[in-house]
């Protein structure tokens, strides 16, 4: 395979994944004979019918960068990244890699299911570019990091999926790769050691490891990925924020909306933090202090789909005198204001009015939906009201948007009448710096008696 020179100019990042027009075919035989045909018969046509897993796909990934690769199965994701680590040769196009590849594409690639887990490890390392003393240097970290015990010396045919994974996993982040493409090895595993995992790849991520990640999991990529690419039937659908990505392809997902049917958008996330300070001047708000956040009103819904358009008529973030406000301070009362539009014909009964608020990088932190806490009865006379959510700001400094949605709860998946994700946007400050997402009520007491503590 190729390789990218350096690119250590002044203001340019350096190139480590350069795809260009990758297009890859495969032949598609109905039956045996027809392969043995076209084998004897290379010349002749009409033993098989072309299949193009990917077509005219371009991809720059930089150093240090995360990027998600999303799509349906099918869609052409685990061929794309065959090719990026040279197990499969692109039909036409150019793949150029600068530095180490590390990757784990699917369980059984990889290993000999024949060696022992130590086995497997210095093998696997060995294609990898490492040397025995690299390795013997590495071995014991590796082993930590898998937790398979004394399986280590067992073959691995006799590992399960999960202790699989691990060991794939350990070698591959071990082996100082420059890049690491994970193919949904981590939905393998529990939930610690899946978390185990996600530090380690944002710990690489810091340390200027470029890290391709396909997952169907969008929270994941929306937590891990800066950038992200929406493949489709092979080609290249969207491509941008991971944020604005994940949010058109969850629409089409969920709607199962066809080739032509998608809403255009723009690739770049709503909300730049760019020169929020001075567009809040324009828009009559006043900072405390040099650098507090400030919502924009320029800002535009990141997502906005469902089978009636125009049933949620308005949405406002509120203060306690029903002011709408850009900047809310910690424990200040606000308001989530719908007004909505009952659209004619729905089964009031399944009937469901929602709210979310998340961060920008699209994940959830506050929910509440009517169905959830069945206290409100639509079947009244009517199809316009307004419902308001009370609560107090317990959110970090930083900037937030609102998701409203109308939702048909008749089935056990919500169906959406509408559904507007940046509904609108507004940012919390809190003046003294603290770490975590929420600031919760919690009250400090020392307690002391007469019993001194170190002899109980």
């Amino acid at each position: 395979m190729p390789m990218l020179m350096e690119m250590n100019q002044v203001g340019k990042p350096e190139t480590t994944i350069q795809v260009t027009n990758a297009s890859k075919r495969f032949d598609i035989y109905e039956t045996p004979l027809d392969r043995l045909k076209h084998i004897v018969f290379p010349k002749r046509t009409g033993y098989s019918r072309e299949f193009w897993a990917l077509r005219d796909v371009s991809l720059s990934v930089t150093r240090g960068e995360t990027v998600g690769i999303i799509g349906r199965n099918g869609s052409g994701k685990s061929t794309l990244l065959q090719i990026i680590c040279g197990t499969l040769r692109p039909t036409q196009g150019d793949i150029a890699i600068n530095g180490r590849v590390a990757a784990l594409l699917e369980l059984g690639a990889g290993f000999n299911l024949e060696f022992s887990g130590r086995e497997n490890v210095y093998l696997n390392a060995a294609m990898l570019g490492m040397t025995s003393d690299q390795i013997e240097r590495k071995f014991a970290s590796i082993e930590q990091f898998a937790e398979i015990g004394d399986f280590i010396d067992q073959p691995v045919k006799t590992y399960s999926s999960g202790m699989y994974v691990r060991l794939a996993f350990a070698v591959a982040i071990h082996v100082e790769p420059a890049v690491l493409i994970i193919d949904e090895a981590l939905a393998v595993g529990d939930a610690r050691f899946q978390a185990k995992c996600f530090n380690k790849i944002k710990e690489l991520k810091e340390s200027g490891v470029t890290i391709l990640f396909v997952s169907h999991d969008v929270g994941s990529v929306r937590t891990l990925c800066e950038r992200a690419v929406w493949l489709d039937g092979g080609r290249v659908r969207m491509e941008g924020g991971a944020f604005a990505v994940t949010a058109q392809y969850t629409q089409f997902m969920s709607e199962g909306l066809g080739e032509s049917e998608a809403i255009g958008i723009s690739s770049q996330p709503a909300g730049s933090a760019a020169g929020l300070d001075e567009e809040a001047k324009q828009n009559g708000q006043t900072a405390q202090n040099a650098g507090r956040p400030a919502a924009t009103a320029s800002d535009e819904p990141i997502n906005h789909w469902g089978t009636h358009i125009g049933s949620i008529v308005s949405s406002q973030v509120l203060d306690s005198a029903g002011r709408r406000q850009s900047v809310f301070t910690a424990f200040e009362p606000m308001i989530v204001r719908l007004a909505i539009q009952i659209p004619e014909g729905v089964d009031r009964r399944a009937l469901s009015v929602a709210f979310s608020i998340k961060d920008t990088k699209g994940t959830d932190l506050i929910v509440r939906t009517t169905h959830d806490e069945k206290g409100i009865d639509f079947e009244f006379d009517g199809s316009e009201f307004e419902i308001e959510f009370r609560l107090r700001n317990q959110l970090n400094t930083g900037r937030y948007l609102l998701v409203a949605a109308l939702e048909d709860r008749s089935t056990a998946v919500p169906q959406y009448y509408e559904y507007i994700e940046g509904a609108c946007y507004f940012s919390s400050y809190i003046e003294n710096d603290r770490y975590g997402l929420f600031l919760p009520d919690i009250t400090e007491k020392i307690r002391m008696d007469e019993t001194p503590l170190l002899r109980r």
